[in-house]
């Protein structure tokens, strides 16, 4: 009954329940790893055995007394069930506000580091080769390094620099020989966005005008059946190139560049690249996938061609673009908000899983077997994956998610009769809880795993893809398709779930503190016990996901932690990735002296240090109301619609 008086037993399952490993271990004598067992299930029948076990239940009572003296002697505050919680775990000094100016002047100085180097030995190519001090070609040679860090000038305030690179703005040709293509995509989010906010920033109009170059130039690539664009195009002879099956991301990340760009123009053929991909996804069959949008795509038809959800490669800024364009539009894009919804439950109530031992919370995949119709999560963890901590924090900090009918969205928005197959049960399943904090819980408690998978690495830097342990780290054979499955592992909304039902005390499973596991003189099979994860892929390709999410919690929650561990990533760059002209990507993570290998990103000096600036800098010179970064960090203005921009581009 609400309000009633708790037996004692439940006390003792409330308060010991962060510890039930050792309680387990001590009380029962348990060899094998929790792991071997589901935490819950396991956890749950001995202490509910203890009400009717006399004898236990007072060795278990004066177990409890021990404990709890022991805990008031290391001082273990009450903590706040709202954010993760502050313990001896992470020690972060506190910092006055001049100390973090510093630290964004540094950030400052490592850019000018980087881009002086591109300036003296790759410009005007594309990127620098920082170990050999030589150039590359890879995205059209248009100089992709100028055009992605000019809005990064504008906000560091570089006049020297900037001057230098309206200069060569100037002089480029937007022209490829016959044979080569531009990929789309890549030149969409780099250089069309980049001259967009460059534009957006500073008031210039040769940036508005080269862009209008070239989203007129790049037009051939939407010749299909369906108007959704294809891989690549020749600027010059107008030809095509790719296949009639399209990714996610390539085909549906451009509605922030192209909408506003109609708005800047008044051109309805950019609002119509646009409003053709919004068109075809609310036209889609998404029954399989719960309305959430699958990897893969018929050109031809516009209709899905597999069943495969995911946040990371392939799938990414697809999502985060759903929210962004309904902010960008001054929260008029109804049905870019619907999607948006739909993604983040099927997200949630089926992609969040939590790992056996650390209990950290992750995100993968999920791949359907259409023998047998149902869906398998694949626990791979990817660190382009990292950005949806900060698009989950800005979903909750900028929607009224428990009151979705003051923006005239119900139920039947989210699916009336069955048309996006499990949406609507997800949605219902969610009803519960305060949606708000749990998208605010996820982006915490996922923040925190991907930092921890840099502060788990000796060179303090992240590896590009891991996969994690479930539990019980065993296969199953699936009859219907003939072969092993790995072990399901743990929803994480399951445990949330007991957690909420339990009456919300204490943190939310997944958000607790947890200190790095370092290797030391641990074997292979160790580390990856002890750490829930292996990696699959090792490099650090000075990606800028992690830190991308950091600089949005501590926006939101003004959280000093996000910022300290955006300094101790940065730290790490400094001392690990930097060379004599630039900063070169790590080959290992896990080897020290780092090895580095001869690449350094466009993007590391468009999202990277951006990121980073901005996380460190005490002013806000782009609010979070005010602006949408695209995928490539590229900030946008907020507007509304005028009366004749609705009539002319037919805006309902």
């Amino acid at each position: 009954m609400p309000g009633a008086a708790l037996e004692s037993w439940q006390y003792l399952h409330l308060i010991l329940r962060p510890h039930r490993s050792l309680l387990l271990q001590t009380l029962f004598k348990r060899s094998m790893p929790l792991s071997a067992e589901p935490i819950d299930e396991m956890y749950s029948r001995y202490l509910g055995a203890i009400r009717h076990r006399p004898l236990i239940r007072n060795f278990v009572y004066g177990f409890f007394v021990l404990f709890c003296i022991y805990l008031l002697n290391r001082k273990i505050p009450m903590r706040d069930s709202s954010s993760i919680p502050s313990t001896e775990l992470e020690k972060f000094v506190i910092r006055p506000p001049q100390a973090w100016e510093e630290t964004a002047a540094q950030v400052r100085r490592a850019f000018m580091h980087a881009y002086h180097g591109y300036e003296r030995y790759a410009a005007p190519h594309d990127q620098l080769l920082p170990l050999s001090n030589n150039h590359s070609d890879i995205f059209n040679g248009w100089a992709v390094t100028i055009f992605d860090s000019l809005d990064t000038m504008l906000i560091m305030d570089l006049k020297n620099e900037y001057a230098r690179a309206v200069d060569m703005i100037k002089k480029i040709e937007f022209s490829l020989p016959d044979g080569e293509f531009a990929p789309y995509f890549e030149t969409i989010i780099r250089y069309l966005g980049g001259l967009l906010s460059a534009y957006a920033l500073s008031n210039n109009q040769l940036f508005l005008d080269r862009a209008d170059e070239l989203a007129v130039k790049l037009d051939p690539v939407f010749n299909t059946m369906s108007g959704l664009a294809l891989y690549s195009v020749n600027p010059t002879n107008r030809k095509t190139s790719g296949s009639e099956i399209g990714i996610l991301a390539e085909i549906a990340s451009l509605q922030l560049e192209y909408s506003y760009l109609a708005k800047l123009t008044g051109k309805k053929e950019h609002f119509q690249r646009a409003g053709t991909l919004l068109h075809a996804f609310e036209n889609a069959n998404l029954e399989k996938t719960g309305g959430m949008l699958p990897t893969r795509w018929n050109l031809t038809s516009a209709q899905p061609y597999d069943a495969h959800v995911s946040v990371g490669a392939q799938a990414d800024s697809a999502h985060e673009y759903l929210l962004k364009q309904y902010l960008m539009t001054a929260k008029t894009d109804k049905a870019s908000l619907k999607m948006y919804l739909r993604a983040t439950t099927h997200i949630i109530t089926n992609l969040l899983y939590i790992s056996p031992t650390r209990h950290l919370l992750y995100v993968t995949d999920e791949i359907m077997n259409f023998k047998s119709g149902k869906s398998y999560p694949t626990h791979n963890f990817e660190h382009l994956s990292c950005f949806l901590p900060g698009l989950l924090a800005l979903g909750a900090h900028t929607l009224p998610l428990d009151d979705l009918q003051s923006l005239g969205i119900n139920l039947d928005d989210i699916d009336s009769d069955g048309t996006f197959g499990t949406a609507r049960i997800d949605h219902e399943t969610l009803a519960g809880f305060n949606l708000k904090k749990l998208h605010l819980w996820a982006a915490e408690g996922l923040a925190q795993t991907c930092y921890l998978t840099y502060a788990d690495q000796p060179t303090g830097l992240g590896p590009d893809e891991m996969i994690f342990n479930t539990a019980p780290p065993k296969k199953s054979w699936d009859s219907t398709a003939s072969q092993w499955r790995a072990a399901q592992g743990i929803l994480w909304l399951k445990v949330m779930k007991k957690w909420n039902k339990s009456g919300s005390r204490g943190v939310p499973p997944g958000l607790e503190d947890k200190k790095p596991v370092a290797p030391n003189r641990m074997n292979y099979r160790e580390l990856r016990s002890n750490r829930d994860y292996e990696m699959n892929k090792v490099a650090y390709l000075l990606r800028p996901e992690t830190i991308e999410s950091l600089y949005i919690l501590w926006r939101v929650t003004g959280d000093l932690r996000w910022r300290e561990r955006g300094w101790r990533i940065f730290a790490a760059i400094e001392t690990h990735a930097k060379t004599s002209s630039g900063y070169a990507s790590l080959s290992a993570v896990d080897t020290l002296p780092a090895k580095l290998f001869d690449d350094m990103p466009s993007y590391f000096l468009a999202e990277t240090l951006k990121y980073l600036y901005l996380l460190f800098i005490n002013d806000n010179p782009i609010p979070l109301e005010e602006w949408v970064f695209n995928t490539e960090a590229h900030p946008f203005p907020v507007f509304e619609w005028t009366e004749q921009e609705r009539q002319l581009f037919g805006i309902l």
